[in-house]
């Protein structure tokens, strides 16, 4: 039983905004597909951290979920800025069921035990709060990732999180994020948002502060999930 992850699908295939266009992602899906089905099994377990699909509505993301609940595994999902499909708990859980989308599950304000594992998350925010918005924003995903790592800790796990912003990125710290991994003692945060090979290297990968930084958005890792465990 393995763990995974991969970040950023920005899938559309029930929507035309194909990413096939951009510099790396030619045949983008067919890549992924066969990555994908080349390690994962269907007793393992993928964290998708964030910008799953382009649909602007919940339904309209359906063609890009049949795809993934076909893929092999249990697919756990994370919101991400381009995720505008998002909507409450409880109709994303109606949504699941209506289209028997039963191997995937959402991480949103809980978390979700995999071995001794807790998988943890949120969206997260980007910079310090410098804007009344931004400190609104912060304090919420610093809400959501407080309650899902209290979850894990019902649950007696170790926590590993998932965030879809980086915690640092081009010299600037989400010093509110950060505070909460390390007060948490989380000891690895994975995370995506990043495009490209320049970007890529302005986010901080490796250690930072005691904590493992490693990004997987989706071009960075060549469309093909990351072991976590």
């Amino acid at each position: 039983m393995a763990l995974f992850t991969i970040a950023d699908l920005h899938l559309s295939l029930g929507t035309d905004k194909p990413m096939d266009v951009f510099p790396g992602w030619k045949n983008y899906v067919d890549r992924l597909e066969a990555n994908w089905r080349r390690l994962v099994s269907d007793g393992d377990t993928v964290v998708i951290a964030g910008d799953i699909s382009w649909a602007m509505k919940l339904e309209d993301a359906a063609a890009d979920f049949t795809f993934l609940h076909a893929l092999p595994g249990e697919k756990l999902i994370l919101k991400g800025n381009h995720d505008y499909w998002w909507s409450t708990r409880k109709k994303l859980e109606e949504f699941l069921q209506r289209h028997g989308f039963y191997s995937i599950r959402f991480i949103h304000n809980n978390a979700v035990a995999v071995g001794d594992i807790a998988v943890c998350g949120t969206r997260g925010w980007l910079y310090n709060a410098e804007t009344e918005e931004d400190l609104k924003i912060v304090n919420r995903e610093v809400g959501r990732l407080n309650a899902s790592l209290d979850e894990a800790e019902r649950l007696g796990l170790r926590p590993v999180v998932f965030l879809h912003y980086p915690p640092v990125y081009d010299g600037a710290e989400c010093r509110e994020i950060l505070t909460v991994l390390k007060q948490r003692q989380i000891d690895t945060c994975y995370f995506g948002h990043i495009h490209g090979a320049q970007a890529a290297r302005r986010a901080v990968t490796g250690e930072y502060d005691g904590i493992k930084m490693v990004l997987v958005s989706c071009d960075y890792v060549k469309f093909t999930p990351v072991l976590v465990r």
